[in-house]
């Protein structure tokens, strides 16, 4: 039996106003092999990006049931999962919360994964969450952003 794969996640979101046009950044690990990714958004929050990157970096991975160690500076993504607010969330049908269409998107590729969260504190010298504000606030000034139909569509509801 092939050992699951030890992967390390370094994630951020940042948005210029909240609302405003926001990015996200990714750093992967995996022994010796490295992955950036990144995104921007003409009009979102920073909680729908730091939400967004880590979805964005489990969809990333190509191996299912991967142990998975997500570093987020994001109390409002760490804690939903580690303090299990978001299980509740579920039951209720994320009725009155934002982002259910991340959440939901979040849950589909969590449950593939054996998945840990911790928090760390942003601005904090820790080298990989610094690159990834750095990717995050680069995306979000980039020209042509695409648009967060989500963040839109919640919006007019």
């Amino acid at each position: 039996m092939t050992p699951s794969p030890r992967i390390t996640i370094y994630t951020d979101g940042a948005a210029r106003g909240n609302p405003g046009p926001g990015g996200y950044g990714v750093v992967l690990l995996s022994g010796q092999h490295r992955k950036e990714l990144s995104g921007g958004y003409e009009l979102t929050t920073n909680n729908r990006m730091e939400l967004l990157a880590v979805i964005v970096g489990l969809e990333a991975l190509k191996v299912e049931n991967s142990l998975v160690t997500i570093y987020s500076d994001s109390k409002y993504v760490v804690d939903a999962v580690e303090k299990r607010w978001l299980w509740a969330w579920v039951k209720k049908r994320f009725k009155g919360k934002k982002n259910a269409d991340l959440w939901q998107r979040f849950l589909k590729i969590y449950e593939k994964h054996q998945v840990r969260f911790v928090w760390v504190k942003g601005h904090a010298d820790i080298p990989e969450n610094e690159r990834c504000d750095q990717l995050a606030v680069e995306s979000s000034l980039v020209p042509g952003l695409q648009k967060d139909l989500g963040y839109l569509q919640s919006k007019d509801e």
